[in-house]
């Protein structure tokens, strides 16, 4: 057959060509665009790591600001308790001077009214003894007929309210 006897000849041409056309790829690709490719890669790899460093550089400083605001945070808080607790203590003060004039003045208000009501009771225990011993001189002079003198009634109503 005249076709196999073909066959060996046909393809070592094929086998010729397919490795030119191999060989020239491969000079294309692997020595050409290959090491652009992987210098875009190692680039990119780079950029992301610069990248990468600079946000954790950046978080840091971040970390450090927020500390430094919570020590100032804590700084004012602190102060303002202080302030808070100094305004509490004048003013306690203050209240407890404006207390102790109102009580001083409440003090010498209830000595004048003990004062006065001790007059009146002294003034009505008086009345009292007046009008018990008028009373009494009327009830004797009812009941027994007879008078009694004024001294003699006062003595019996203090001795009774005494007693009594």
């Amino acid at each position: 057959m005249p076709q196999i006897a073909q066959l060996a000849e046909t393809y070592s041409s094929q086998v010729f060509w397919l490795l030119v056309f191999f060989g020239i790829t491969f000079f294309l690709i692997g020595r050409g665009m290959v090491p652009k490719v992987m210098g875009t890669v190692e680039l990119r790899d780079k950029q992301i790591a610069d990248d990468l460093a600079a946000a954790q550089a950046a978080r840091d400083a971040a970390d450090e600001q927020e500390e430094a605001w919570r020590e100032r945070e804590n700084a004012n808080r602190a102060a303002a308790q202080g302030v808070i607790a100094e305004a509490k203590a004048k003013a306690a003060s203050s209240t407890e001077a404006t207390l102790a004039k109102a009580q001083t003045k409440l003090d010498a208000q209830l000595a004048d009214a003990e004062a006065q009501i001790a007059a009146a009771r002294t003034s009505a225990m008086a009345e009292i003894e007046n009008v018990a011993a008028d009373a009494t001189r009327d009830i004797v002079a009812r009941l027994a007929g007879t008078e009694v003198d004024e001294a003699a009634a006062n003595a019996a109503v203090k001795e009774a309210l005494a007693n009594g």
